[in-house]
């Protein structure tokens, strides 16, 4: 017995390292396991944070379709709704820094055009047959525009080593102030039509604006007398050119009481060119209306050739005696003792001033069921040089 019980404790001591070997294994493989499984976590987040990198790189980095886009985008959007429903909530936080508006103004005083429409009607008052096309045009942001110009000469002498250097004359200087007047516009649509998104609003809006822009301004830089609106062209004093003087404009006669001379019609054409200095006639314009160019385009020289030339370019206008004709239906008809005809340096001797905003006011009160749109803009205008302009006078002498 005792013999025996030696032998199963012998068997008993020997399972004892086997039992903590495998203690010792079960042991390493359950940290081996969390080991691997924070090891997995890690870079499982780390990967997460990387992605999320990733996706802000890629956001803040993303080149911009178009840097204009983003300036006019959301004016456009605001304007649009503001046109259609009167919503100005988009606009009253809205500051647009671009190339033709700059701050949204308040509602009492309408909202700034976006920068797309403001461009249309600018484009349009370009392109018409105005003074507006040949004159010096400048974006001011004031009431009015100062004009400083040199009418005299500097004086000058001979001199010689010995001899005393008397005193010259001194130039005088002139300025002249251009007042800036409002010119409104007010175009009425239906808010059924409103309503309806196939409508171009904005288009239809530039459109009805631009058209009376363009016939108020054309008549005002012809016309205008400088009550509320610019000094046209015929405004100034006219004397006989023989008798000029500064701030007056000088003129030709055509020959005849009420009409064009009968015989040598075209002298007082080539005599109104010759008025006007040289330094003046390298960038001169004629400028009618089409009753009297349908007049002069019949008159021929000395030679029997006709002094009118139709252009052979599309686009380019017509010239008379190598100088080119704008059509201004605002200047006069021939008639007696009217002044038909001008002819000058329009960039040296005419000056429109204007701001560059353009303001609508949304009115859906005063015209029901249709909502009205006032818009409104500040111009000005003025000659500006005296001696780059002449004009023909139907008169006898």
């Amino acid at each position: 017995m005792t013999t025996g019980t030696r032998a199963r404790g012998g068997g008993a001591m020997a399972d004892a390292p086997q039992a903590e070997v495998a203690a010792a294994m079960e042991g390493f493989l359950k940290e081996f396991n969390g080991f691997q499984a924070e090891v997995k976590s890690a870079l499982q987040q780390q990967e997460e944070r990387m992605t999320m990198l990733n996706a802000k790189t890629m956001t803040y980095g993303r080149p911009a379709l178009s840097a204009s886009a983003e300036v006019e985008v959301p004016h456009v959007k605001a304007f649009d709704a503001y046109i259609r429903t009167g919503d100005d909530d988009a606009l009253r936080g809205l500051t647009l820094e671009g190339k033709a508006m700059s701050t949204v103004v308040a509602a009492d005083g309408g909202y700034l055009v976006d920068p797309r429409t403001s461009d249309t009607i600018r484009s349009m008052l370009v392109s018409t047959s105005s003074l507006r096309a040949i004159a010096n045009v400048v974006q001011v942001d004031g009431p009015s525009f100062d004009v400083l110009v040199d009418r005299g000469e500097v004086g000058s002498g001979w001199a010689t080593e010995i001899t005393a250097q008397a005193e010259t004359a001194t130039p005088a200087v002139d300025r002249i102030s251009i007042r800036l007047h409002e010119l409104s516009a007010m175009p009425k649509a239906s808010q059924r039509l409103l309503d309806d998104s196939a409508f171009d609003v904005e288009g239809w809006l530039a459109d009805r604006i631009a058209n009376r822009f363009i016939r108020a301004e054309s008549a005002a830089f012809v016309n205008g007398d400088g009550m509320d609106k610019p000094k046209g062209i015929l405004l100034p004093p006219k004397v006989a050119n023989n008798a000029w003087a500064w701030g007056s404009l000088g003129y030709i006669p055509t020959g005849a009481a009420a009409d064009f001379a009968p015989a040598n019609a075209s002298d007082c054409i080539v005599n109104l060119v010759y008025a006007l200095g040289a330094d003046y006639r390298a960038n001169a314009c004629f400028v009618m209306n089409s009753k009297t160019a349908g007049a002069v385009r019949k008159m021929k020289d000395a030679d029997g050739r006709f002094m009118w030339g139709d252009s052979l370019q599309a686009g380019e206008p017509a010239r008379l005696m190598g100088y080119p004709v704008l059509i201004c239906e605002d200047m006069p008809d021939v008639a007696a003792n009217a002044f038909p005809i001008a002819f000058g340096d329009f960039r040296a001797g005419y000056t429109i001033a204007e701001r560059p905003d353009l303001r609508v006011l949304r009115d859906p009160f005063s015209a029901k069921p249709h909502v009205l749109f006032y818009a409104s803009k500040r111009v000005g205008g003025e000659v500006t040089d005296f001696a780059a302009i002449k004009l023909l006078r139907v008169t006898v002498s």
